[in-house]
């Protein structure tokens, strides 16, 4: 079960078991910590959470019962106690050789009392809501049929108008049926109408900045503490923030009310994603790892000294073995035990490309194979690290990246009046134009690669930043903030109050107001572009933070989303609603890859100010024959010649409303686009043909290990290049490629990675002729191995 790795300066013990943590029975409980750099490590066994106090180092009462723990190989420490621990605490303490003694929560805990001072020892059966076993996640055929809304937990239900009981708490997700004055839907059920596939939620493990057990009104009880966090500071990555839970100083309360979330969201059509954070911890004494396994987690400079590519003074060594199959388990015990859909990584960049690699195969392979993975391609500073995952590194891999330039193109720079496309700025069309077509002619082999974005919960929002490059900060009456506070002191809700973001917007014609025409345009271009789509909760509502552009400590007042603006900006609702709906049943937006993209986008034009192209032959398998898109940021209207059709121009979104539905007609052969908007028009219906065809590939090795291999593939008319395996099926392992129709044949290689090895030689096709059924081939090692020509089609089993 073990291996040593080497490192310049020792040699350490690694584990591959999958049993680390507690394994829990009523008859006994089994404990396993790794810590080979320990010189004894002992249980200690608690009656009580702690109270939210830790002991004083060499300070261990409050009834510890301690209990000598073995050494055993791999560097791991066990002990097995007998009887039933259940509602017990522990904890482990190392004692090293100079003498320290270190005592902490198990890195793999599960469940931890108030504010995760001491490890909980629970029961996870118990901690299953009603009909937990037959919940399952919604199907999603293709991540490009993902539209991902971004949300904070707190945001949700915080605010008055939220008309939710349960303000800042999981909870808040499993109450339906509310509505506002004006009849309309609120909360989960708003989510659900609004038509987005997945929910982002900004980090939900136990982080360490927020008062588990704060007493609203009362000063908060250490400087550690704010009110209000964004989650980014990780203190227990396999628990649920206990800050989000009616009862934190029950450790049940906090995993059950998580997993009713998830239920009420899946019932609802509704995927989750986590939003998690490997590449740092908020503390290092005092996190997770440094106690009990000194300076072996975190990554140092060619000085020795701890490295800041984070930007919070630590990153964790993702690239050494015990790190790397830490994030792992941790990944595979949410997506198992919480039934998580995917995953975005924060500070992507300093976590290793194969460490990206090897968890998105395992995850896929053994758990989910419709979980999305993507996250940030970039660092918080200088970093040691050799294979960063940036932008490129994920071609073919599996995963996808925030595409950061086409968000710049759209919107100009994050935080202040630089201008994009949509605010102002000529010459940026063909960035614009870059970001379309799924950046596949940039850093992206397939659109699935890309996640399109304008705005998230970093920087300006997006009414904030295009309100920043209109020069109307002050007009707005909009707070100078820092902190979360105002800058030299004040009444931050009296300020709040003065402020009028929305000052120029006429309540009776929403959607005429330029800085709304603006917001639109941006949004607008996401939600048509190749790729996958990413919103910021809120901006259906036209969501403003103020001119906050770092809230991740601000108070509600200036986080929590205002229920109200549904009612007051309704047309603006609409249109996002539209739009989502149109992208949603029409697959033309939705191309599957590069060759697919290539085949089917054309563009018309891309100068002053105009961006116009057409989808054309019934793309992606769509019923509508023709569609052509056109973003006009123009202050005036302008003039779009329109490709020559049998039939007739049919408008189904221009500056007044979007949606899927013809609405009127373009006369003649051109079409005037009103200024700072966008049309979709499309010629006619058609009896489209079959988006593809699937060839499912049947791996056999006799070893049983499919770690790292993968197919490449050409001649699909879809997506050549990597195809994964993503089931496995009678154990064999199974990958199912696009075909477009009417093709005769693909060829393909069998790969260790990124060709570190071959299975069989020379190329190898599969005869796909004549079929419309799915095509089935199972290739084993031993085939191809004594397979003659290059051209023998492998048997077929159905």
């Amino acid at each position: 079960m073990s291996s040593n790795y080497i490192s310049a300066e020792s040699v350490i013990e690694t584990y591959e078991g999958k049993d680390l943590g507690l394994s829990y029975t009523p008859q006994c409980s089994i404990f396993k910590v790794w810590a080979p750099t320990a010189f004894a490590v002992s249980l200690v066994l608690y009656a009580t959470g702690g109270n939210g106090i830790v002991s004083r180092s060499g300070d261990y009462r409050d009834g510890g019962r301690i209990i000598n723990m073995r050494r055993s190989d791999g560097g791991v420490w066990e002990i097995t106690v007998s009887g039933d621990l259940k509602g017990k605490y522990y904890m482990y303490r190392a004692v090293f050789a100079d003498g320290t003694i270190n005592e902490a929560a198990d890195p793999y805990a599960t469940a931890v009392s108030a504010n995760g001072v001491r490890t909980a020892i629970v029961d996870l059966q118990d901690s299953n809501p009603e009909g937990w076993e037959l919940d399952r996640s919604p199907v999603l055929p293709h991540p490009a049929d993902a539209v991902i809304y971004e949300l904070h937990v707190r945001d949700f239900s915080a605010h008055e108008s939220s008309g939710l009981k349960h303000k800042g708490k999981f909870k808040a997700f499993t109450e339906t049926g509310l509505k506002d004055s004006a009849g309309l839907a609120l909360g989960i059920d708003h989510l659900a109408e609004l038509g987005i596939t997945h929910v982002h939620l900004l980090p939900v493990f136990d982080y360490q900045t927020v008062d588990e057990l704060s007493v609203p009104g009362e000063a908060p009880r250490s400087p550690l503490f704010t009110d209000y966090n964004w989650g980014y500071d990780p203190q227990h990555y396999n628990v649920p923030e206990g800050s989000y839970s009616t009862d934190p100083a029950d450790p049940l309360t906090r995993i059950r009310e998580f997993k009713e979330m998830v239920q009420a969201l899946h019932s609802r059509g509704i995927s989750v994603i986590m939003d998690v954070v490997y590449n740092h911890t908020y503390s290092i004494e005092q996190g997770p790892f440094q106690p009990l396994v000194p300076d072996y987690f975190y990554r140092h400079d060619y000085s020795g000294r701890l490295s800041d590519g984070s930007g919070v003074g630590n990153e964790l060594a993702t690239e050494l073995p015990m790190v790397r199959k830490y994030i792992k388990d941790s990944l595979a015990y949410w997506a198992a035990e919480y039934h998580i859909d995917g995953f975005r990584f924060d500070l992507m960049g300093l976590m290793d490309s194969v460490t990206m690699r090897e968890l998105t195969e395992q995850l896929r392979l053994e758990i989910n194979p419709s979980l999305l993975l993507y996250g940030e391609p970039w660092t918080g500073g200088e970093s040691p690290l050799a294979s960063k995952t940036l932008k490129g590194v994920q071609r073919g891999k599996g995963y996808a990246v925030f595409n950061d330039h086409f968000r710049s193109a759209i919107k100009g720079d994050s935080d202040g009046w630089g201008k994009g496309f949509v605010t102002g700025e000529y010459g940026k069309e063909g960035a614009v134009a870059s970001g379309i077509k799924g950046a596949i002619h940039e850093f992206t082999d397939s659109p699935v690669e890309t996640v399109n974005y304008v705005t998230a919960h970093d920087n300006l929002n997006l009414w904030d930043k295009i309100i920043a490059t209109q020069g109307l900060r002050h007009e707005a009456r909009l707070p100078e903030l820092e902190n979360g506070r105002l800058r030299g002191g004040g009444d931050l809700e009296a300020a709040l109050e003065q402020a009028d973001p929305y000052f120029g917007v006429d309540p009776l014609d929403v959607l005429d107001n330029e800085t709304v025409r603006r917001s639109l345009l941006a949004n607008g271009i996401i939600l048509t572009s190749q790729g996958v789509p990413f919103l910021q909760a809120g901006d259906e509502l036209l969501r403003s933070k103020f001119g906050d552009h770092n809230s991740y400590r601000s108070p509600d007042c200036i986080n929590a989303i205002r229920w109200e603006n549904k009612k007051r900006f309704l047309p603006v609702y609409q249109y996002y609603k539209g739009l989502i709906g149109l992208r949603r049943s029409h697959p033309a937006f939705r191309l599957h890859g590069r060759q697919a993209i290539e085949r089917s986008l054309e563009f018309l034009r891309c100068e002053d100010g105009v961006v116009a192209y057409m989808l054309k032959n019934h793309a992606g398998g769509d019923v509508w024959s023709n569609i052509v898109v056109i973003f006009n940021a123009n202050m005036g209207s302008v003039m779009q010649s329109l490709p020559e059709t049998s039939g007739c121009w049919n408008i189904v979104v221009d500056h007044t409303h979007a949606g899927s539905e013809a609405f009127r007609q373009a006369e003649g052969g051109s079409v005037e686009v009103a200024g700072l908007s966008m049309m979709v028009l499309y010629d006619k219906y058609g009896e489209a043909g079959p988006r593809s065809k699937i060839v499912e590939v049947h791996y056999e090795r006799p070893d049983g290990d499919y770690r790292g291999w993968n197919l490449w593939v050409w001649g699909t008319g879809i997506q050549d290049g990597q195809q994964d395996f993503r089931h496995m099926e009678d154990g064999h392992a199974v990958a199912r490629i696009e075909v477009l129709p009417g093709t005769a044949s693909i060829g393909y290689i069998l790969r260790l990675n990124d060709w570190e090895e071959k299975d069989g030689s020379g190329d190898r096709f599969i005869d796909c002729s004549g079929i419309e059924e799915p095509v089935k081939v199972m290739v084993s090692e031993r085939q191809q191995a004594l397979a003659g020509s290059a051209d023998e089609t492998l048997p077929m089993i159905s």
